[in-house]
């Protein structure tokens, strides 16, 4: 045992029971104010894992790991000393003896206790309820058991229609199921949107396939012999058939440990806090929505309950120190939320529902586009509150002018950007005392003062200092337009250029290359570069952008450009330099295409025998294609000479091009398929294959509704139809999930190809370096609807170039690996190292950091306490 934690024994205990989102924001706020430094911390978690990302649980639906979610950063408890049980709950509190006893039986003492026990799903006591295929929606536990009962289920029952009923109905629209929600109230949301909000939410959720009954209310669930759901009865009679029912009717406080410790709770529950957040003993305190707070509401949002967090880590830290003060105090909290949900933009702020006397609204609604913005003004002109359904871009300006009079006429302020008249309104306007980032209580004069005072030159910066935007993200848009103005109102030029060496956006560059064809790095650069950069050799930023931009344009401006061929081969990075990915131990991947997922028994046989002769590890991605793990750079050549002979090409999985277009089986075997999705991907694939751009891109089709290949979550999706084929775009599984967008829907195979050709070319032309078509679609002007109105109704005129831009490529396409391995100037580059001989050093020996191919009999022997998990360190195909 460590002195440190030898000393921590003899001083106070804080003993923190339950470890979700609130709970690891209350072990920051300790942290920082050095309070797990002087005691000793202890956390009970009930779950079997420690905190998580519970506001983006359904984004397990699209690929993003329990890992991913993690909220506690590595390393975190050790640092500080924490001691954290997973797995293990509280099971009581003996406030006498101030002791703590868990679900094991072991025993804590305390002098300070906080309880962060969160809430717990509402069931309504509906006869059936307790039957096989009844699921709540709460955690990742409750997730994974929804996605494998959902395999053999056809059709499913939300019983909900609020902000988890919604995101559940996603899920389970997702997973191929036929989706009903079911909600009592007379409307969707109904808590943070008003009538006509919720009718352009439910317009828009019905036009992506889902049923939605408001008014109301489950009845019974009925079930077969053996004790399966089979459907629902609802309260007007009518009956749904259902194989799944998912309850998500709201949550009530998780307050039993506070009842039977004698803790005062309200009528309706929730444990009763003072402004400090004690409760009713003051060595016992209450965070998140658990407590009922001094204005007598149960927060249900995270931003509350880490201001309580925040209020109760201050008052503990005073307490120890003995001072009996305290700066922070909850009282209570602003409820404005902003989500995307199903897709849908949805936010509400203020007095959402006109509730204050003598108020006014100012609405703008557009049923066609699924748009509803409502202001509600004071009798003065104060700006209340408001409720934006569709396009919440203004939702970051609006909220912090709640309470003040707005520079600018409501109407304005409600109007889409193409339709309103220049106003004044921007950041700039808002008060220093504006709330910008709610989650962490950041005011705008915060944000000031980090630049004027702190020396902040970066959004990055400004975010570390403050911790503005580093919440659920919702108010980067107006940080970031916020230190640029605060930037340019101090005389700094604020730089907008791509890097040192250029001033120009990626976008001006892709305009000058493709203008002027210039074909190589050095002319753009000399040409178009800033004044010190130019002669120079440029950065590791510009120089693979630019690679990209005259790989993608090469040849409409005339260029024969192959990407380890002269200049070009200079620019690219690590990966493309070798056409391999390159791993965590110094290995390289070999990843060929397999179009579709669709293999011949002889490919198979190839791709075993390379595997087996070069020792490499092997692995079936997501992306139904085969990696082959552990090849030496020398290696590459042999194994793709093997490969391309056999018929296989480069996967580009090293490029920021196209990856992999995923298929279903589609008509060709499933019972549901309405189209031939194996056929389209292949198609799609091999048009699309070689097409460099700003990032990656993933696609996917799938053969019915019930989208097994998972194409809401790709760059672009594509679903079929008994018409046709829908387009989806702007998706991504990945960190930050999105589901893509329909851009256009019941296409043909040529529409559809065409469409598709548009979007590609237009998001290459106008995307930033190193920017996803997810981030891209919500940054660029207009958003969707402006990208549907180039791409589907050619409102800029330039569908014809941009058809051609892809005709151009598709006609030119080469395979990077056939060439390389029929050039021996090229395979020179392939040495294990720079003063290698043509054959690899027999002193050197390459030596896997463990046998894959054979079981662990240490791990095997030690018995079912220690899990076997086989995995591939240092992957980093998606």
């Amino acid at each position: 045992m460590s002195d440190r934690m030898t000393e921590r024994m003899s001083e106070e205990t804080i003993v923190l029971i339950g470890h979700g989102m609130v709970g690891q924001r209350f072990l920051e706020e300790l942290a920082e104010r050095g309070v797990t430094g002087r005691a000793r911390v202890v956390v009970l978690c009930e779950e079997p894992r420690p905190a998580y990302d519970r506001v983006h649980l359904t984004s397990y639906f699209s690929g993003t790991s329990p890992e991913e979610l993690s909220m506690l950063p590595e390393g975190f408890a050790e640092e500080h000393g924490i001691e954290l049980l997973v797995g293990d709950p509280a099971a009581a509190v003996d406030r006498a003896a101030r002791t703590v006893t868990t679900a094991s039986g072991r025993t804590f003492a305390y002098d300070r206790l906080v309880l962060a026990t969160g809430s717990y799903p509402f069931v309504p006591p509906v006869p059936g309820k307790d039957s096989e295929g009844c699921f709540v929606y709460r955690t990742i536990e409750d997730v994974r058991a929804i996605e494998e009962y959902a395999k053999n289920a056809e059709s499913g029952v939300v019983v909900g229609g609020g902000l988890l009923g919604l995101e559940a109905a996603g899920a389970l629209k997702g997973l191929g199921l036929r989706t009903h929600i079911v909600e009592f109230n007379p409307r969707l949301m109904a808590i943070q949107v008003d009538e006509g909000g919720g009718a352009a939410l439910r317009r828009t959720v019905e036009e992506m396939g889902l049923q939605v009954h408001t008014g109301v209310a489950g009845q019974e669930i009925t079930a077969d012999d053996a004790g399966a759901v089979t459907g629902m009865v609802l309260s007007d009679g009518s009956t749904l058939a259902a194989d799944l029912v998912v309850f998500s009717a709201g949550v009530r406080p998780r307050d039993q440990l506070a009842r039977e410790s004698g803790l005062a709770v309200g009528e309706r529950g929730g444990v009763v806090i003072d402004e400090r957040c004690r409760t009713s003993d003051p060595e016992v305190y209450a965070i998140g929505e658990c407590a009922l707070a001094a204005d007598g509401m149960v927060y249900g949002l995270v931003a509350p309950g880490y201001e309580m967090a925040t209020t109760a880590a201050e008052a503990i830290s005073r307490s120890l120190a003995g001072d009996g003060g305290c700066d922070a105090s909850f009282t209570s909290a602003d409820t404005s939320t902003k989500l995307k949900l199903l897709g849908v933009d949805v936010a509400s702020f203020g007095d959402a529902h006109g509730r204050t006397e003598g108020c006014l609204d100012v609405v703008y609604a557009d049923s066609r586009s699924g748009v509803y913005k409502k202001l509600v003004i004071g009798a003065d002109g104060t700006l209340l509150g408001g409720v934006l359904v569709g396009d919440a871009d203004s939702y970051g300006l609006l909220r912090p002018l709640t309470g003040s009079v707005p520079p600018a006429a409501p109407e304005q302020l409600v109007l889409p950007a193409g339709l309103a008249p220049p106003t004044a309104i921007g950041p700039s306007a808002l008060p220093d005392e504006a709330i910008i980032c709610s989650c962490h209580n950041v005011a705008k004069g915060a944000i000031r003062a980090a630049v004027t005072d702190s020396g902040c030159a970066t959004v990055p910066d400004v975010k570390r200092c403050t911790k503005a935007g580093t919440g659920c993200g919702s108010c980067v848009k107006v940080l970031t337009q916020l230190v640029n103005d605060e930037l340019a109102a101090g005389g700094v030029e604020v730089d907008t250029g791509l890097c040192p060496c250029f001033s120009h956006t990626r976008q001006e560059l892709y305009e000058i290359v493709r203008a002027l064809r210039i074909t190589s790095y050095r002319a753009l650069l000399d040409g178009h570069g800033r004044e010190a950069a130019r002669g120079g050799d440029g950065c590791e930023v510009c120089k693979p952008a630019v690679g990209s931009i005259i790989a993608s344009l090469a040849p409409s401006i005339g260029a024969d450009v192959y990407v380890l061929e002269g200049e070009q081969a200079a620019l690219q990075d690590t990966n493309d330099h070798f056409l391999a990915n390159l791993q965590k131990n110094g290995s390289y991947s070999v990843v060929p295409r397999i179009p579709g997922g669709e293999i011949t028994p002889e490919k198979l046989i190839v791709i075993g025998e390379v595997a087996r002769d070069f020792g490499l590890y092997t692995k079936i991605t997501g992306g139904q294609r085969i990696d082959l793990f552990g090849a030496r750079v020398d290696q590459l050549p042999m194994i793709w000479a093997r490969l391309v002979e056999a018929g296989f090409e480069s996967g580009h999985a090293y490029g920021k091009a196209l990856r992999t277009v995923k298929s279903c089986v589609g008509s060709t075997w499933c019972r549901y398929g309405v189209q031939d999705s194996v056929r389209m991907a292949i198609d799609l694939e091999l048009r699309y294959r070689g097409l460099r751009s700003p990032h990656k891109l993933k696609s996917a089709v799938s053969g019915c509704a019930r989208e097994c290949a998972e194409a809401m979550g790709k760059d672009f999706g594509v679903i079929a139809t008994a018409n046709g084929w829908n387009l989806y775009v702007g998706g991504n599984g990945g960190a930050t999930p999105r589901h893509a967008d329909l851009l256009a829907q019941d296409l043909s195979d040529a529409e559809l190809v065409r469409l598709i050709d548009r979007f590609l070319m237009f998001y290459i032309r106008t995307a930033d370096r190193l920017e996803r078509t997810s981030v891209w679609l919500e940054r660029i002007e207009g958003g969707l609807d402006h990208v549907r109105d180039v791409v589907v109704h050619d409102s800029l005129g330039i569908c014809d170039e941009l058809e051609a831009l892809m005709a151009a490529h598709v006609a030119n396409y080469r395979d990077e690996w056939a060439e390389t391995i029929n050039d021996p100037e090229k395979l020179r580059r392939f040495v294990s190292f720079v003063n290698a001989p043509g054959a690899p050093d027999p002193t050197v020996q390459f030596v896997p950091e463990r046998d894959q191919m054979k079981p662990d009999l240490a791990i095997l022997a030690a018995g079912p306490e220690l899990p076997v998990r086989r995995t591939l360190e240092g992957s980093n195909h998606a």
